[in-house]
């Protein structure tokens, strides 16, 4: 048994099809079923990078995704609604029933919403794209920031940086002005605040345990005129998790999300587009532990399968 997870060690599961039950979205990582009034979204072990899926997938990935997307949600629902229903496949309905084994840990019935056009990335470091701007043009998605900060340096305070949702490419950062022309000044507004509150929240209680979330990207709804937080919720694949005691100015620190694959393929002669390389076991085995020590630090519990 591998540290970090309870239970038997499952093979990566990369295709999830539940016949006879309609697949309304297929994403790089998630697959989505309609239900009803409801969804079924399934995280599958997926993993992609420069907006690849890789053709190795990361045992026990979706299990973390989805569960620590539950964790986060009950934490931070003080804060804004969400769209999590359960998790509990017995009350999936009788359609899934077939599927339940399949389906337990690795998904969750969500209510759904009408969705805004909209990725809202809140950074507290400068790092990844934030960093390359600033190299650019010493100011991060239209904030200015003062001449002379390194890589990976705290912000003096969060940033909003909203970005446009992208199907396939890379998400295009915009201005806060552009989103509201698209949304609505008031809509944007909100949006905004409630990025950074979240953020807020979800980085002091990191800090206790250990993570700094350097940047992260939120996803927003309307359901019955109200907004709620949806998707996935505070994930490696959604953030930048740092260790604290790892930490240092100046340097890309180490991670405890897929930048330790993008680091890993940056070494191959792969001109990142498809079809995406093979991943070689001790890559897939030292990705997949990051995702669960992540998991681990953040609920203090290791990984129920």
């Amino acid at each position: 048994m591998n540290a970090g997870i309870q239970g038997n060690h499952p093979i990566a599961v990369t295709e999830i099809q539940l016949p006879g039950i309609q697949t309304s979205r297929s994403g790089k990582v998630r697959e989505v079923f309609a239900t009803g009034d409801n969804a079924l979204f399934v995280a599958t072990d997926r993993i992609s990078a420069f907006d690849c899926i890789m053709p190795t997938g990361i045992p026990c990935k979706g299990y973390v995704l989805n569960q620590l997307s539950r964790f986060w949600f009950e934490k931070l629902e003080p804060i804004v609604p969400n769209h999590m229903v359960t998790l509990d496949t017995d009350q999936y309905g009788p359609e899934f029933a077939p599927f339940a084994q399949l389906l337990k840990g690795r998904s969750m019935l969500v209510r759904r919403a009408e969705m805004f056009p909209i990725e809202c990335v809140a950074r507290g470091y400068l790092a990844g794209s934030g960093w390359n701007d600033y190299r650019t043009t010493g100011g991060m998605a239209g904030h200015p920031l003062p001449n002379g900060l390194e890589q990976s340096c705290k912000l003096s305070e969060p940033l909003f940086t909203p970005a446009t949702k992208a199907e396939s490419g890379h998400d295009i950062n915009i201005s806060f002005a552009q989103m509201a022309d698209r949304i609505g000044g008031d809509m944007a507004r909100r949006l905004r605040d409630v990025t950074l509150e979240l953020y807020i929240s979800a980085s002091a209680y990191a800090a206790e345990r250990g993570i700094i979330i350097a940047d992260t990207k939120f996803e927003f709804g309307i359901i019955d005129g109200e907004i709620v937080w949806a998707d996935e919720a505070l994930t490696p694949d959604s953030s930048r998790f740092w260790p604290a005691d790892q930490y240092q100015v100046g340097v890309s620190p180490s991670s405890f999300d897929k930048q330790f694959l993008r680091d890993y393929l940056e070494t191959l002669a792969w001109d990142k587009t498809p079809p995406a390389p093979q991943l070689p076991s001790e890559i897939v085995s030292q990705t997949r532990d990051k995702y669960l020590e992540a998991y681990r630090l953040l609920t203090g519990t290791d990984l129920q399968l």
